[in-house]
């Protein structure tokens, strides 16, 4: 994928863009290219270098489940801490967590007006969740929004990723729970989104998806669906829980020929930590990080805790207070310090600001899809 503003202007007839529209986001993309100014000493220890970065430049955990796992309590309270999830808001002050995308995923089997209605459901519960934890949560749609709740101390949060049965093979749907919140959609379990690939439904999903500003997420997508979305999204995608493949041959895991083209089309690999996808510890995580960012550029490289899913992670990162563990062992392992802003904050409002400019260029030309999947797969 050619440089974002590049490659939306270049599809456009000339005027299509007004001057409020256009000037805003170069800017945006001058910010990327200054240079890296360093806020930790080299010459202190890991540890404390890795606390030093993470205060300038926390984590934005690409996938947290923790609403799901809130449904099993009659009870809780994040703000003092919770001991009965891996997940609240002492363990994520602890962790230099500034943002999270939470899990709207459901258990397998559900589909059609079940799998709709308990995506409501979950936003419902994520959004309570959020309200009750005013002091230390603040919800966000937007990068602006991401940097403003953290620049007011709390913890942005972001709903997504959810599953592709959610919109229930309708861009109604979509279009509404977009209005809802909804920021990121995996796009797996439809027939719209196979090991087959994308129908022409599916390739008009991505395009409204785009014109909303709302993530693909290709987690789990066939090889097919991932190089047709690479080549049709205007908007950066990302990978919300997979790791190198070569190093551990998890069905979700990409392999180096998907990576390099992730990187090459802009886009952001989240690394999980778990045991299952990554390894049993920490030095596990790290070498995964080290392909990834060796295969697709240390622009494509992101973390993703995939805390309260139900899965194992590592040793010495049972929880959302492990951070500075990890970036201490990048820190042992050479990557410098800009490398490792990238990593933990700078991709993915790379990837939140490619969505934002995407959407609001795409409104300007394009109207909301009427389109039907049995008008254009029937």
């Amino acid at each position: 994928m050619a440089d974002l503003q590049d490659d939306l202007r270049s599809t456009a007839a000339a005027g299509e863009f007004d001057d409020d529209l256009a000037e805003p986001n170069r800017d945006e993309a001058v910010m990327d290219a200054e240079p890296y100014e360093p806020v930790s000493d080299p010459d202190d220890a890991p540890m404390t270098r890795a606390h030093a970065i993470l205060a300038a430049h926390p984590v934005a955990d690409g996938y947290n489940a923790l609403p799901w796992a809130l449904k099993r309590l009659s009870c809780y309270d994040l703000e003092e801490g919770e001991t009965t999830v891996d997940t609240d808001v002492p363990r994520l002050r602890r962790g230099h967590v500034g943002a999270l995308f939470w899990s709207l995923h459901l258990p397998e089997g559900l589909d059609g007006d079940r799998a709709v209605g308990a995506t409501l459901e979950q936003l419902d519960l994520a959004k309570t969740v959020a309200r009750t934890c005013a002091e230390g949560l603040r919800p966000a749609c937007t990068a602006g929004q991401v940097a403003d709740a953290r620049n007011c101390g709390r913890v942005a949060v972001l709903l997504g990723p959810a599953g592709a049965p959610a919109v229930g093979d309708s861009l109604g749907i979509l279009r509404q729970l977009h209005l809802l919140g909804l920021r990121v959609l995996t796009l797996t379990g439809v027939s719209w989104a196979s090991d087959a690939g994308l129908t022409r439904f599916g390739e008009e999903v991505v395009r409204e998806m785009n014109r909303l500003g709302v993530i693909v997420d290709l987690s789990g997508a066939s090889a097919p669906t991932v190089r047709r979305v690479l080549s049709l999204s205007r908007a950066p995608v990302l990978c919300s829980r997979s790791a190198a493949r070569a190093l551990r041959p998890h069905p979700v895991n990409l392999p180096d020929d998907l990576l390099a083209e992730l990187g090459a089309a802009k886009g952001l690999c989240l690394v999980p930590l778990t045991a299952e996808q990554t390894g049993p510890t920490v030095r596990d995580v790290a070498d995964h990080l080290d392909h990834v960012r060796a295969v697709a550029g240390a622009q494509s490289v992101g973390l993703s805790g995939t805390y309260d899913s139900g899965s194992a992670h590592p040793q010495e990162l049972g929880d959302t207070s492990c951070y500075p563990r990890l970036i201490a062992e990048l820190l042992r392992r050479g990557w410098d310090e800009a490398d490792v802003a990238l990593l933990t904050w700078g991709n993915v409002q790379r990837v939140l600001r490619g969505a934002d400019f995407t959407a609001r260029a795409a409104q300007q030309r394009r109207e909301p899809s009427a389109a039907t999947i049995s008008e254009l797969d029937g």
